[in-house]
């Protein structure tokens, strides 16, 4: 059995930074290219389910067909207890089947290096519990989730998006932001949509760029510890 399935949702949102550091942990890593027509589960097959972003709502199966069977996949990670990490889509889904609200163009949009805030609920949080109490990561989104799912707990924040980062149970975590993208990924991001929203391709990256030599170590030791929940044969 694969030890990580990753599930991915557009050609240019791939699994990068959690890919490579899952990998160099000892694990496994199945990626299935869902917007090719490539197979979702319905049920876990893998020791742990990383679910990346993507331009949908969680619902929007007329878009996206796949978006049913990964709901169902997701909701049975849960019941489970299958290590679970949504990134963006990803964890706007888990909300969503956790009994949680996601809103389209909801809010303001983040584009970019972005800064975030951990709450103290997150001090005991295995993943999150080592981070400091302010980070940056990149995001790149217009949707937000507008209500958590009921006993979920609330572990990041942002000034324009409040539901940045949280757990559902003991192994299911969600996160609007981008663990995975380094910041060359902003070099292919439209021009015509971020010229749109009044935002400086150049200075995005800049940004980006800058703030990297602080947030990857970051990113990297949280996806770790994530590894370290993965039932493997390692």
């Amino acid at each position: 059995m694969t030890d990580v399935l990753v599930v991915q949702n557009t050609p240019t949102g791939g699994p990068g930074r959690v890919g490579e550091v899952l990998a160099e942990t000892g694990l496994t890593v199945e990626v299935t290219h869902a917007y090719e027509g490539q197979p979702v589960p319905r049920k876990v097959e893998h020791g742990a389910v990383v679910v990346l972003g993507g331009g949908y709502l969680p619902d929007e199966d007329a878009r996206a067909p796949w978006l049913a069977d990964l709901r169902a996949l997701t909701t049975d990670a849960l019941q489970a207890g299958t290590p679970v990490l949504g990134i963006c889509l990803g964890g706007q889904l888990l909300a969503h089947v956790a009994g949680g609200s996601v809103a389209a163009r909801h809010g303001r949009p983040e584009v970019g290096s972005t800064p975030l805030t951990v709450r103290p609920e997150a001090a005991r949080d295995p993943l999150f519990g080592a981070l400091p109490p302010r980070v940056t990561a990149i995001e790149n989104h217009e949707d937000q989730i507008t209500a958590l799912p009921p006993d979920a707990v609330w572990l990041m924040e942002s000034a324009d998006c409040p539901h940045q980062a949280f757990r559902v149970g003991d192994r299911a975590w969600g996160v609007q932001f981008h663990p995975e993208a380094p910041p060359s990924r902003l070099r292919g991001w439209d021009l015509d949509r971020l010229s749109g929203l009044g935002l400086d391709h150049a200075a995005l990256c800049a940004r980006a760029e800058s703030d990297d030599a602080e947030a990857a170590p970051l990113w990297t030791s949280l996806v770790r510890r994530f590894a370290d929940l993965v039932p493997s044969g390692r």
